[in-house]
This record gives C-alpha cells, structure tokens and sequence, in this order.
C-alpha cells in the first residue's frame, strides 16, 4: 500500500505539472494567433495611461510623507486649521527705503494664498518709530540695507497653491528680493525634475540600446526591447493616478529602475525563441509559443524576489518607501505582461526585418574565465573573506545627510536666498514654537528669555515680544494680532544659527522642547528642523525593518524555489557582500549619502541581483542532478550563465549612470550611481565569489537541497525506500 501510495503521489504531481504546463501553452497559442490584436490593444492602452502619467500630482516635500500622528505634523494641521497658516518663508529685501519696502509687502499680500506678511513696515505702517520698539525687534527685521519679511501662506510648504504663490512672488518683485524657505527650495526642484525627468528615459533607452546592440545577435531587437518594456513604462506611470499623488523620487525614478530590473525578461524571451527554433524550424508561430510558455514559468518566478525587495520598502512608517515600494512592484508586473505579451507580437510581426539585421556574437564565450575562477576558487574565496571585513565596516561608518536641498545646484533662486539668509542674519533654520494662548505675559517672557539663551538660537519673536513697554497691545494692527495668536494657541518664531539635520540643531530642538514643555506640557516645536529630527529617528528604524524583511523575503523564496537550507543563506550572503562593499565605499571616499540611499540600494540591489545568483545556481543543480561530477557542474554552471551575467549587469548599469551623470538633483544622481555600481558589483562578485562557494560547500548543498544528488543516488534511495515498504 505504501508503494501505491507514493506512486499515486508521484503520479497525481506530475499530471498537476502537465495540466499547467498545457494551460501555459494554450495561452501562448492564443497570444501567437491574436498577436495583431494584442498590439493593438498596448497601443490603445497607451492613451489612458498618458493621460493618467500627465495628471498623477507629484509631490516635492519629502517631509510630508512622515507619519500624520508625530508632533511635528499635527502641529502643522494646527497651525492651518487655527491660523490659516500652512507653509512660510523669509524674504529679505536689499537697498529699499521704508516706503519702497512696505509697498512690496503689501504686492506680496495680495498674492493669492499668502495669508499674512509680516515686517517692521507692514507692523507700524511706517508711522511709528523704530526707537518706539524693542530694539530686537527691529534687529531682528533689519540688517545693514538688508530688510526681511516673514511671508505666512494659507496651505502647505508643498501644496500647489504655495507654490505658485511663491512663483507668482518671483515675478512680481525685483532681483532685490530673495524668497528662501522651503516652498522655495520645493519649486525649484519641482521645476528642475520636470525639466530633467523625460531626459533621463531618453539617456537610459540609449545607452541601453547601445549595451543590448553589442550583447544581442540583432542590430534591431534592442529597439523592440525598448519599445515593449516603454509600453509597460507608461502603463505603470498613467496607472499611478489610483494612488492619487507619487513622490518625486519614485517619478524620477520610476523609469529608469523599471527599464533595468525588467530588461531581464525580454532578453530571456529572445533567447527562449531562439532556442526553440531549432525545435520547430518550420514554425516560427510554434516556437514562439513554447517560448512565450516558457518565458512565464521563469520570469513570474523570477520577478517574485524582484517584487519582494520593492514590496518590503511598504513597511516603513516613513511613507515615502510605501510610494516607491508599490510603485516599483507594480512596475514589474506591468514589465512581465508587456513581456508576454506585446514583445512576441512585435517580434513575430517584425520577425524578417530582425532577421536581416542579425549579427554575430561579439561577446566572447568566456572559457577560459571560468576555466580560472574555478581553478583558483580559494583564492577568490579568500579575497571575498579579506573583502568582507572592511567591507562591513565601510557600510556601519558610512556619513549621511539629511538635507536634501545641500545637494542642489547653487545657481537655484532658492539655494542663492537661503545662503544670503545665512550669510547676513547668521540664520540657517527657523522654527515655531505652539504653546497655550492663556499663558500669562510673564511667563511666555519668561520662557522666551530662557529660548534665547539657548545656544544657537539668534531671536525668539512672539506675541508678547512685540507688545514692548512703549507699545500698547491696541496698538498693534488686529490683523497683526491674528498672525501670532488664536484663541487656543500663541506662536514664537525661533532663529537658529543652526542648519537643518546638524548635530547642534537636534541637541538644540531637545532643549528647546524642555524648556517649553516646563511652560506647557501640551506645546509642540514645528517646521523644517524638528521635522527632520523625526525624520533622522524614523527612518533610521526603517532602515532595519526593511533590510530585516528584504532579506527574510527573498531568503524564503530561495528556500522555496530550491527546498534547501543552505542555498538561501549562500545566494543572499553573496550579494549582501556587493551591497556592503557598494555602500561601504561611500565611507573610504570620504563622500556622504542619503538617509534614503541605504533603504533604496539595500532593497533593489537585493531583489534585482539576486536573480544573476539564481541563474547559476539553476544550471547548477541541473547539471548535479545529470550525475557529473562538483567541478564540470560548477564549471557547466559558471561558462553558460557568464554571458547572461554580464548582459544583464551591463544593462542596468547603462539604464542608470548616464543618469547619474547628467542629472543636477544630487539626491537622483547619487541614488543612480549607486544603483550602477551596484550591478557591476554584484556582477563580479556572483560571477567570481558564488561559483567558488559552490566548490567549497558542494557536499552540504547536494545533502541539505532538493534535485542536487545524482541520478543513481536518487534511484538508491529510492529502492531503499521500497525494500522497506
């Protein structure tokens, strides 16, 4: 009974693999007869989608996407819904006379969506003396010729209407004023992305075609790659309108990384027809149905680890990675449809035209690299380990910044304002302080002249500061009042000499909301300071759970995909080795990266390498499981995987350092070029380090993995197993 029952199991298995392999085929039969159709069908697509891709909002405010419950967020909802209030910034005003001076304040106002302006001119329509207030009070609004205003919108730092308040700023005023702040900073890396984003396709498109041209056996399959993997492109941006707004990282980004991590599956179709040709020559329908068949069993398989390492980016409370994270996934399902899909109609319909432009291989077989790697396996084994340890410390020391707008050029309007801010009033960040509108007079001076005593801070300005002995509180015009004060709560503005995500401004924020809360348990610190040192928190617990699920993702698909223990533990140790060595370059270079980079980098190069790792490791364990012996099996595994390898590592490169190259946005630079040197990374170490691994650990793989041990030991076993029965 045991024998029927393991017969019937067998049976039953392999009649459920035929079923599905049949299913599989009768799908790509039918995508071969209705290929004029299916194209169609993409091209039509097209139109919704560019239309969704041109009214998906894009947001610009990095800060934005911190969880909506942290004080420095829902004093923001506050300060909107109490004050009117949302985002603000500090414009200076050189060589004005007073008149001059309030005349701009009051074109400023009337902009639509500024709220309030405040300034020395605006507060005493010029009417009373400087000499009447207190003197840091106009200290604090003069400098030399210098004048500033402090300009209040009604919406968000990122909001549209902020921004165009802001450009609708710039043209109405004179190259004498300078508008820093945020909202500043937003639109002109809004402006800067818009002009820079579509270049980016453009550059990646060609520097990969000029990549997949030398690496192919046609002069014109490229294009139909690019063609196919740009209809899953504009698919995936036009659907991203069902997520109402994207990120500008993700649509910088989105692009680029969709090209790199998807290029795989079109390359893998072409071979696959190429292959089955030989099958069916007289068929070119036929063979491109098998292919088609065969494409999905492994591309779906393979896009799991892909998807996985974008979809662990969704855990991460700093919501930026759950944007980039669907996103990017969503991206690759598009890629794999438009692979099964589009790409064989194209290549059926345009088959003599490819035909008549095939070339030879210019790539060489690479017999006798692989000859080398597996003859001196120790020794690059030995190298990987000398690698490994400053490797791990490069990665654990690394500098990061979180400053986003110190990457961005110097000729920007903003970055000019927020220097000469720096420069002339010594001033770098500027917070505001909520607190308790009932606080009596003597106790908010109280706690004001604590906040300037603080180091760092260069002036506290709030209600009770501009109501100076001289100045009677009716004085005051109510619309002034209305600015700093609600019935619930009163504002303090805080200049810091301090920059934004600096050690000094984050110990300086810590006692700043000591000495509030001493006043009021119930005030809150807002702007871009204290957000930011949210930020540095937040994320930098992302940044573990995400590699933590990453790596547990993947390590389980792996196990999966091969039942083994082992594999796992090898194929992710081999490329957590790239990424470390690839981060941990940025410490011997001395050069900082972003907060975002490690959670970016860490998740990507992850899931879109590990498959150079699985490819090997397939051939592998087949040529294992036909009998031959380590060696010849590492070596078969090593020589016919090589070229696909490289391929595929020279493509993402190519989609992304010309990126890097080009672009101004330090943050989209920085990001690319490590993408880029990742690939060549994991290149090397897979082609190099995984192989010889294979030779040190083969003995453990073939006991602790399905499908290694040859034929003869399966079949002992299996006898084994009846003698018992």
């Amino acid at each position: 009974m045991v024998i029927f029952g393991i017969y019937y199991k067998i049976t039953a298995k392999a009649e459920k693999y035929r079923e599905r392999i049949g299913n599989m085929l009768r799908f790509s039969e039918w995508i071969v007869k209705h290929r004029v159709l299916i194209l169609i069908i993409g091209v039509l697509l097209l139109v919704p989608s560019a239309l969704g891709y041109v009214n998906t909002r894009v947001n610009y405010d990095i800060l934005s996407y911190l969880p909506k419950d942290i004080n420095t967020m829902v004093g923001q909802d506050i300060l909107k819904e109490d004050f009117g209030q949302g985002g603000f910034s500090l414009v200076m005003v050189e060589g004005m006379s007073d008149r001059d001076v309030a005349a701009t304040a009051d074109r400023i106002k009337a902009v639509e969506h500024v709220s309030d302006v405040i300034c020395y001119q605006s507060m005493t329509g010029c009417t009373i003396p400087k000499e009447v207030l207190p003197g840091n009070i106009y200290d604090f609004f003069n400098h030399g010729d210098n004048t500033m205003m402090a300009v209040f919108f009604d919406d968000t730092t990122s909001a549209d209407g902020t921004l165009a308040a802001v450009e609708e700023m710039r043209s109405i005023t004179s190259e004498q004023c300078f508008i820093s702040g945020m909202s500043a900073i937003t639109l002109d890396m809004k402006d800067l992305t818009q002009s820079e984003t579509l270049i980016y396709a453009v550059i990646a498109v060609i520097l990969t075609s000029i990549v997949l041209t030398v690496t192919m056996d046609s002069f014109l399959i490229p294009l139909f790659f690019m063609l196919s993997i740009g209809f899953a492109v504009v698919w995936n941006l036009g659907t991203n309108i069902l997520l109402g707004e994207i990120s500008f990282i993700t649509q910088a980004l989105a692009m680029v990384l969709q090209l790199g991590v998807t290029m795989d599956y079109s390359i893998f179709l072409w071979h696959s027809y190429k292959e089955q040709q030989k099958n069916f020559p007289d068929s070119r329908q036929e063979a491109m149905a098998h292919a088609v068949a065969a494409t999905i069993t492994a591309v779906v398989g393979s896009s799991f680890t892909t998807i996985a390492g974008f979809l662990a980016m969704c855990f991460m409370t700093f919501t930026l990675g759950l944007d980039l994270g669907l996103v990017m996934a969503k991206g690759v399902v598009c890629g794999v449809i438009a692979c099964v899909t589009v790409l064989p109609a194209m290549i059926l319909i345009f088959d003599k035209p490819i035909e008549k432009t095939s070339h030879r291989d210019f790539l060489p077989a690479f017999r006798r690299t692989s000859s080398f790697i597996i003859k001196h396996s120790w020794a690059f084994l030995t190298v990987a380990v000398a690698v490994l340890i400053p490797a791990v410390f490069g990665n654990s020391h690394y500098g990061v910044y979180y400053k986003l707008d110190s990457t961005l050029p110097a000729y920007l309007d903003s970055v000019k304002a927020n220097t000469k801010l720096a420069e002339d009033y010594n001033m770098n960040s500027t917070h505001i302080l909520m607190f308790d509108s009932s606080m009596s007079a003597r106790d908010a001076n109280k706690m004001m002249n604590e906040i300037k005593s603080v180091d760092g801070v260069q002036f506290a300005m709030g209600f009770n500061s501009l109501v100076g002995s001289a100045v009677p509180e009716e004085v005051l015009p109510a619309e002034l009042k209305s600015v700093l004060k609600s019935d619930k709560w009163q504002l303090m503005l805080i200049g810091s000499e301090y920059e934004v995500a600096s050690d000094e401004v984050n110990a300086q924020i810590t006692e700043l909301n000591d000495i509030a809360s001493g006043y009021d348990k119930g005030s809150m610190l807002i702007g871009e300071a204290p957000a930011t040192k949210d930020l540095i928190t937040i994320t930098d617990r992302d940044f573990r759970i995400v590699n933590f699920l990453s790596i547990a993702a993947i390590f389980l698909i792996i196990a999966l995909t091969f039942k083994s223990l082992t594999l796992p533990v090898i194929l992710v140790s081999v490329i957590e080795l790239a990424i470390m060595i690839n981060l941990g370059t940025a410490y011997y270079t001395g050069s900082k990266l972003s907060f975002i980079a490690p959670i970016v980098i860490g998740t990507i190069q992850l899931g879109a390498t590990v498959d150079y790792a699985i490819l090997m490791t397939t051939r592998y364990r087949t040529e294992r499981h036909s009998g031959r012996g380590k060696k010849e099996s590492v070596s078969i595994a090593l020589s016919t995987s090589i070229k696909s390898v490289i391929t595929s590592a020279l493509g993402f490169f190519a989609a992304t350092v010309g990126v890097a190259v080009y672009s101004d946005i330090g943050l989209i630079s920085e990001l690319c070029m490590l993408l880029a040197r990742g690939a060549l990374i994991s290149m090397a170490v897979v082609i190099t380090v995984l192989p010889s691994m294979f030779m040190v650990f083969d003995r453990v793989i073939c006991r602790t993995s399905a499908g290694f041990l040859p034929k003869e030991d399966t079949g002992k076993k299996h006898r084994h197993i009846f003698r018992t029965a």
